[in-house]
């Protein structure tokens, strides 16, 4: 028999946030979150975006033992605002059984109906900011910092449940070409752009040097995005918490910005050392050693992972992009950095898509999220 139990105390939390470890201890390819990061995100006092969200977490367990987790969604912006009668959920994991499957879903599918929701999709966060989509390839690689892994059974189990693709997410690797190997033909082009458009690239040193652009751009990327069917817009608490929870991980060296002449944003690339192989040492605790798995990849990697990056809609077909690129491929040289991974670009994004197409690159991940009618 199958049974629920929501879990509400920090110590039932904790069972929550480490299920995975039991299901994963013996797969390659998943890279564990900190521990403590996961409870933080999930604490109404700590995490702003409960202003506008709420959720509830759920284990399911056979035979007294803990079989599957789920947490159910409701994001009010997306529901008020933008009129999207969706029931949310994320954080699923389960045992190749796809009744443990269905009762994990079902109580998402309750909770919906109980709030007169019409459709259900998941696997995403609390908002568009956050881990979004089940892998349906790719499951030979590691995940990044910012993205899940699951296993093959995942996929199907949701369509024989009769659950449909909502959206789907596609991640590149992408190779970079050392010093002696560059067109010169592509830094000239960058040159004669920033010349044409009066553009000034800005580098950092510090994190206090980039705090003050942090608001603009994220202001930046709602106009870059707010297009795509399943954008949320940004609000300002979640810009507060992003710069107080992520800045810490990034080097400066590896946000880069331009500008026009007005001194307005007008793209950006915010990119990470790869912290993967780091969080698979550190194994979801931060001491005694976590910290120093994560400062040494900090400061020293041959890979990087993009994170976010935004190109203001006037500039996007102006060429801007190589501006950014060639300063990332500065970047990149400099720091020995020969291999690049995408986090997951939106299959309809196809501008964002050509930003690789000067490089050579690989499509060796998709994902995707699945809806259902309550």
């Amino acid at each position: 028999m199958i049974t629920l139990k929501e879990m509400k105390t920090s110590a039932e939390l904790k069972q929550f946030v480490k299920y995975p470890f039991l299901l994963y201890k013996n797969e390659p390819n998943w890279v564990p979150p900190i521990i403590a990061d996961e409870l933080d995100s999930m604490d109404p006092t700590k995490n702003p975006v409960f202003k506008n969200a709420e959720a509830q977490y759920f284990l399911a367990y056979k035979d007294g033992k803990p079989v599957g987790r789920i947490c159910a969604i409701i994001n009010h912006i997306e529901v008020k605002e933008q009129g999207k009668p969706k029931m949310r959920f994320g954080w699923f994991d389960a045992i190749d059984d796809i009744e443990v499957t269905k009762v994990l879903l079902n109580k998402v599918n309750e909770i919906g109906k109980a709030h007169n929701l019409e459709y259900m999709e998941g696997p995403v966060g609390f908002s568009n900011m956050e881990k979004a989509g089940l892998l349906v390839e790719g499951y030979e690689y590691l995940n990044t910092m910012i993205t899940w892994y699951n296993f093959s059974y995942y996929k199907d189990h949701f369509e024989q449940l009769g659950f449909e693709k909502a959206a789907e997410w596609v991640e590149f690797k992408i190779k970079i070409d050392p010093p002696d190997k560059q067109n010169p033909k592509v830094k000239k082009f960058a040159d004669i752009i920033a010349k044409r458009y009066e553009l000034t690239p800005l580098q950092f040193k510090t994190s206090n040097e980039i705090k003050p652009y942090v608001d603009e751009m994220f202001g930046l990327l709602n106009k870059t995005y707010d297009k795509l069917s399943t954008f949320v817009p940004i609000q300002q608490y979640q810009i507060d918490h992003y710069k107080e929870k992520y800045l810490k991980y990034v080097h400066p060296d590896f946000i880069k910005c331009v500008q026009d002449k007005d001194g307005n944003l007008v793209a950006f690339a915010i990119t990470m050392p790869s912290f993967s192989k780091a969080l698979k040492k550190a194994n979801g605790k931060l001491f005694p050693f976590g910290f120093y798995h994560l400062l040494k990849a900090k400061n020293k990697t041959s890979t990087a992972a993009f994170y976010l990056i935004g190109i203001d809609p006037e500039y996007q077909n102006k060429g801007v992009t190589a501006v950014i690129f060639q300063m990332m491929q500065d970047l990149f040289n400099n720091r020995g950095i020969t291999d690049v991974e995408t986090n997951p670009e939106l299959e309809e994004n196809k501008a964002i898509q050509q930003l690789w197409k000067n490089y050579e690159h690989e499509l060796h991940k998709r994902r995707r999220t699945y809806r259902k009618d309550l």
